[in-house]
């Protein structure tokens, strides 16, 4: 099939349906007490290790039964570490630079300690998927978890979003195609990889439109690796199920309902995609609720939360 006939979106998008920039954050109670009585440093420094010590039970809600996870490992090995040497000489060193503002002082001393508690904790959880891969049904990961400025636009063959940023695989797989340049698509860009594990095995999946190529074909990827780069480029970008030839957006099969560029949308295969995203924690396209045009092909599956085990 000819990529020139791949895909070419209406100029619809414009900045009035993008997000504006950063809102105004009301300041926290702490902060807030902390501007009128500096005798309160104290006090915002111990909520700063309550809300440290909160992040423990949340770890530890991945067990199966109290204090244990799945193989009987016990959950502590899941609770996040003390602050590093390097994380405890920032926080002394903050002590000592703002010991003139006492209110900034310990605004400086919980911010650090959050982000130490954050990063430990996020280290733990991966930990845990690792080692326990063999017993969950698959480990797959949002795509666009880092993307800034993210920003769902619509269904159409796939998913379209806007915002700038790394694009990671979304599971274990092999990239087939990696083309900084194809003309059949809005900013060029299309790179595909078939994903090996889990029960889209053997799909592919495709993002294309506003994206540089971050990897080479026959590359094995996984949920760490960026596939691609969104860079803002008017476009945003779309991503979603691909032809088995990775030649082209797997709508466009006749199997699928032999639909191109110009509708109708929302379809079916790129409903389905955007069920999948939603299952890993992606924000839902403003017409996933339509109908669907088009046929989903039966391999696909139709409830992707049960089929991840995430309910």
């Amino acid at each position: 099939m000819s990529r020139s006939a791949k895909h070419r979106k209406v100029p619809d998008r414009t900045a009035s349906i993008r997000p504006g920039g950063a809102r105004h954050r009301k300041p926290s109670p702490v902060a807030a007490a902390l501007q009128n009585t500096p005798g309160q440093v104290a006090a915002a420094a111990a909520g700063a290790v309550l809300i440290g010590a909160a992040v423990t039970p949340a770890v530890a809600s991945l067990s199966n039964t109290p204090g244990q996870i799945s193989d009987g490992e016990p959950a502590a090995a899941l609770h996040p570490p003390k602050a590093t040497s390097s994380q405890h000489a920032a926080i002394s060193s903050t002590a000592r630079a703002g010991a003139g503002d006492s209110a900034d002082l310990a605004r400086n001393l919980a911010r650090l300690r959050r982000q130490a508690q954050r990063a430990a904790t996020e280290r733990a959880v991966r930990r845990h998927r690792r080692r326990h891969h063999a017993t969950v049904s698959v480990v797959y990961e949002n795509p666009l978890r880092e993307v800034g400025n993210l920003y769902p636009e619509r269904v159409d063959m796939g998913v379209d979003f806007a915002g700038s940023g790394p694009v990671f695989a979304i599971g274990d797989g092999v990239v087939t195609s990696a083309d900084g340049y194809d003309s059949g698509w809005p900013g060029g860009g299309w790179i595909t990889y078939q994903l090996t594990d889990g029960p889209a095995a053997g799909e592919v999946v495709y993002v294309a439109e506003d994206v540089t190529p971050a990897v080479a074909v026959g590359e094995h990827v996984t949920p760490d690796t960026v596939v691609a780069n969104m860079y803002n480029g008017g476009d945003g970008i779309e991503t979603g199920w691909a032809m088995l030839d990775s030649g082209s957006a797997e709508s466009q099969l006749p199997e699928a309902g032999g639909i191109s560029g110009g509708g109708p949308f929302p379809t079916l295969v790129g409903l389905n995609f955007d069920q999948l995203l939603q299952a890993l924690g992606a924000p839902a396209a403003p017409n996933a609720d339509e109908a669907g045009s088009g046929v989903l092909p039966s391999r696909y599956p139709v409830d992707w939360a049960t089929a991840l085990g995430v309910r």
